[in-house]
């Protein structure tokens, strides 16, 4: 997977971003998860962690060797959608949601055949400009997922 030297008018991180290959990697994840959503965003644990677990790609995101990021994707109906993309408090802004959203799209390309199915998230409206970085336009109204104003984008 990608490794990716962020410079920081401040510091110079060394992220990497790697495929979650076990159960401890995967447990890593959700408690990034956890942190992000459940207690800082305060969506209920039972809408966060669902069926799709097994059945999704899941990523989990090193600073200086420090788990720091997640995200996974799945096949849906509509198409492949990139979700749960979460980024620990101290270390955004340090280029590691890029450095995931990069990862997962090249996995996406790399594992799947049906590269005619649309790619496409559920973007909360703060990270919308990370996603537009990535060729992602939103489609459709503002909506309420978890009491968090979203929209779908879908990449171009």
């Amino acid at each position: 997977m990608p490794q990716i030297i962020a410079n920081h008018y401040r510091f110079t991180v060394m992220l990497t971003v790697n495929h979650i290959a076990d159960d401890t990697e995967l447990q890593t994840a959700f408690r990034i998860r956890a942190k992000v959503f459940v207690e800082e965003q305060h969506v209920p644990a039972d809408e966060e962690y669902d069926e799709y677990e097994t059945s999704s790609r899941h990523f989990l995101a090193y600073a200086d060797g420090t788990p720091c990021g997640t995200a996974r994707w799945r096949h849906t109906d509509k198409g492949i959608k990139l979700e749960r993309f979460a980024v620990l408090p101290d270390f955004r802004s340090r280029k590691v949601g890029s450095a995931l959203v990069q990862a997962v799209l090249d996995d996406v390309q790399s594992q799947s055949a049906e590269t005619e199915k649309p790619v496409y998230l559920h973007a909360q409206v703060t990270a919308m400009p990370l996603y537009a970085k990535f060729g992602f336009w939103p489609v459709g109204e503002m909506f309420l997922e978890c009491d968090i104003e979203h929209y779908k984008m879908v990449r171009v």
